[in-house]
């Protein structure tokens, strides 16, 4: 009775890493996926225990399938990335709204064409619509020019991938816990090192100025009595009060008259 017990205790731990006993569990589970073969080489061997055992914490989070997470979570510019097929399963499996819907928009074939996703919330019954992505959107985002950019083949899959992510963000964004879609992240390209760049610029334009060469310290001028005299500020002769006229005697001061 007391093992049974423990057992179900054990099943209402979360892996993760917040307490003793879920990262326990975590490492077990990830000893399990870490090994076999049906998971991709980013998450396979001992180099990458700990990739492995995070993106199985993220499925925990997310409440998904854990090898559902490993194959469909890619590392981009070394970020994690979730696949936009994944985004979209977790929605419509979420229980609280229908499966997503795209309605078309725009001219097929010009920079007019777009995509707008859309789904109905279960509990009122709401028509949903995120945001409309446009071909325009893409040229002016620079996505269309990227080397093997799959906006210039797969137009149509693009949009509805990038209306659907779009919309998913803006309506439930606790199912993607914070994460670009692939197609999302390949897009933006590589993140910028700004404190990287700016040193490189310094370091770039030190050595492309010119500098002139310092000239030699002048030695100090030997000081002599005659510079002396030179700074010397002569003092102003103090002038001589003038004397002051007696005041004439009053009739007081002389006393009575004989």
């Amino acid at each position: 009775m007391n093992e049974i017990q423990v057992n179900n205790k054990n099943q209402d731990i979360v892996p993760g890493f917040f307490s003793a006993a879920a990262i326990e569990q975590l490492k077990t589970i990830t000893n399990i996926f870490n090994s076999s073969t049906l998971v991709p080489d980013t998450y396979r061997g001992s180099q990458n225990f700990g990739n492995c055992a995070i993106v199985l914490a993220m499925a925990a989070r997310m409440n998904a399938d854990p090898l559902l997470c490993l194959q469909n979570v890619y590392v981009v510019h070394g970020n994690p990335a979730l696949s936009s097929k994944m985004l979209i399963a977790l929605f419509n499996t979420c229980g609280r709204y229908g499966s997503i819907h795209y309605k078309e928009t725009g001219t097929k074939g010009t920079d007019s064409q777009g995509v707008i996703a859309w789904a109905k919330e279960l509990a009122t019954g709401d028509i949903l619509e995120g945001p409309e992505v446009t071909m325009k959107v893409a040229k002016d985002e620079g996505w269309i020019s990227k080397n093997g950019s799959k906006w210039k083949t797969m137009p149509d899959q693009m949009l509805r991938y990038r209306a659907a992510s779009w919309f998913i963000r803006t309506t439930a964004p606790e199912l993607s816990v914070g994460l670009q879609t692939v197609e999302e992240a390949e897009d933006i390209g590589e993140p910028v090192n700004v404190t990287e760049t700016a040193q490189k610029t310094i370091a770039q334009e030190a050595n492309t100025q010119e500098f002139e060469p310092e000239k030699p310290a002048e030695k100090p001028k030997k000081l002599t009595q005659k510079d002396l005299d030179a700074a010397t500020i002569p003092a102003e002769p103090i002038a001589e009060p003038e004397p002051v006229p007696a005041a004439a005697p009053t009739q007081e001061a002389l006393g009575p008259e004989f």
